[in-house]
């Protein structure tokens, strides 16, 4: 059934804020070997003495490894729950690593989301980093505050997740815009309940400084870091709060800091819908394509599609509803993805037009992280949410959203008014936001190294182009293909480029990597 071989999703929810995905493109699983122990997910009282908002404590402490599994170590690691009075609790983040012999440092990953597993991206290291810098670099990887096996936030359980991943993303009448509203303040109020004291320290800013944290803890004198999507806005956070501790710095999939919510939401709209096209066109080469006519025709083919499912959502094997929401998911998803997203997808469309939904819907489980159980095996749909309510100040009101989704569903017929009404869960969030859009220039850092493509679905390359141009130290390295993200998908240049970056710290401007080889 499925085409896209084993790959992992940070986080796809279009509901509450911007949408961003991640899919490692790679041949093998993510899973291998013991996972690491979950780290324990109460709030808890520092182990070490520390008093106002002495950090010290915090910055001697020492990683004790373990093995876990597949050649690899594990740890945990205390940090903060609120930097600003760090004495009072401590959360524990876990902490993979993959070491090398005589490493010249650490490189840290981070896949994205927000909500994706650092900890399974370092999994994959032999899939999503060279040799060459396996050779040099201990690869290693977290899960950020908040996320997987590191103090989680929680907000619904997994009949709530179902539901709310089911829910009419493009209400049209009354009873929908209710429902959606009932679902958004469900989800803000689980989160309260739920993760009471957590829920509002999961933002971009502690992250980075918890990352400061585990760079000492590492025994780096410089923080080396490979970001993607959401990774690349940790980075420069990061970057921005500690310049002069940036060693090696790669932002790939790059998102513009300076940016709402809305636009980017907008951008991302955008985006998909211009992956979609470049699908569609794509697909008439193909002799398993399931569509007919010219583009346009094609289009309007997978839009007919999703249109009849909100209006008629189909029932699945197992009971559940499959509705236009989830439809959606299936649409976006492998379009991460054009090696192997594009042919799955084409293979979801035509049993989906003959009326065979349960592909697709297989697919859908799978970028949701959703098992043959019911059960969701992260908590990506939950961290997602309440990072970005945290980071950006956005409170659109219902007649604002109206007005959006209107405007928006002429510049992306496909996916605008989705999107636009995305923008609304963060109104009902029960923390204030503790981020502000603005410009980043980490001022004093060494060459940052932004990764940009040209078609990319989910971070459209004049993000990356503003964020270039934002750093003080920026350079650009552009792959003109399609896909999400750019280093390790297929383009020789592009990583012999950033494995340059990698070994020798030189990069140069203007560089522009053709698809393949």
């Amino acid at each position: 059934m499925r085409k896209l071989i084993s790959g992992l999703l940070a986080a796809m929810l279009v509901l509450v804020g911007v949408l961003t995905f991640q899919v490692i493109r790679d041949g093998g699983s993510l899973h291998g070997g013991d996972a690491p122990a979950a780290a324990e997910s109460a709030i808890a009282k520092p182990t070490f003495g520390t008093t106002g908002t002495d950090l010290s404590g915090y910055y001697a402490q020492k990683l004790n490894w373990k093995k876990c599994g597949g050649g690899f170590e594990c740890s945990t690691l205390s940090v903060p729950l609120d930097y600003a009075n760090p004495n009072v609790a401590a959360i524990s983040l876990s902490v993979i690593r993959l070491a090398t012999k005589n490493p010249v440092g650490s490189l840290i990953l981070n896949p994205g989301g927000p909500g994706g597993s650092g900890i399974d991206y370092a999994r994959a290291a032999e899939i999503v980093v060279s040799d060459q810098l396996r050779a040099k670099f201990s690869i290693v990887g977290f899960d950020p505050r908040g996320v997987g096996k590191s103090t989680p936030v929680h907000c619904f359980d997994d009949k709530q997740t179902d539901a709310y991943l089911a829910a009419d993303g493009s209400p049209d009448t009354q009873n929908e815009i209710s429902d959606m509203i009932r679902i958004d303040q469900d989800l803000a109020a689980g989160c309260a309940k739920k993760s009471a004291e957590l829920f509002s320290h999961v933002d971009t800013v502690s992250a980075a400084k918890d990352v400061d944290i585990l760079r000492q803890a590492l025994g780096d004198a410089k923080l080396n870091w490979l970001g993607k999507s959401y990774g690349t806005f940790l980075g420069a956070t990061y970057a921005d709060l500690f310049p002069t501790k940036v060693g090696r710095m790669v932002l790939d999939g790059a998102i513009d800091p300076t940016l709402s919510n809305y636009e980017l939401a907008l951008g991302q709209a955008k985006g998909f819908e211009n992956a979609l096209t470049r699908f569609v066109e794509d697909c008439a080469f193909a002799s398993d394509c399931p569509l007919t006519g010219d583009t346009t025709h094609g289009m309007r083919r997978i839009q007919r599609m999703l249109d009849d499912l909100d209006a008629n959502p189909v029932k699945l094997a197992d009971g559940r509803m499959f509705t236009q929401a989830l439809g959606v998911y299936g649409v976006i998803a492998p379009l991460y993805d054009k090696e192997y997203g594009w042919p799955e997808l084409r293979v979801d469309l035509t049993d989906a037009f003959a009326g065979n939904f349960e592909t697709l819907a297989a697919s859908v489980d799978y970028y949701t992280s959703r098992d043959e159980n019911g059960h969701f095996t992260d908590n990506s749909n939950d961290a997602i949410a309440a990072v970005n309510c945290l980071d950006r100040p956005d409170r659109p009101t219902l007649t604002q959203t109206q007005a959006t989704s209107v405007a928006w569903k002429k510049i992306a017929p496909t996916f605008g008014d989705i999107l636009a009404w995305g923008n609304l869960g963060c109104t009902y969030w029960k923390a204030p936001a503790t981020g502000i859009a603005k410009k980043i220039s980490a001022v004093g850092s060494p060459t940052i190294l932004v990764v940009g493509t040209i078609n990319d679905p989910a971070t459209p390359y004049p993000w990356a182009v503003g964020l270039a141009k934002q750093l003080s130290k920026g350079v650009l390295l552009t792959f003109d293909g399609d896909g999400h993200t750019a280093y390790r998908a297929g383009s020789e240049c592009i990583d012999a480029a950033v494995d340059t970056y990698y070994l020798t710290g030189e990069a140069h401007s203007g560089i522009t990597c053709k698809d393949g080889p």
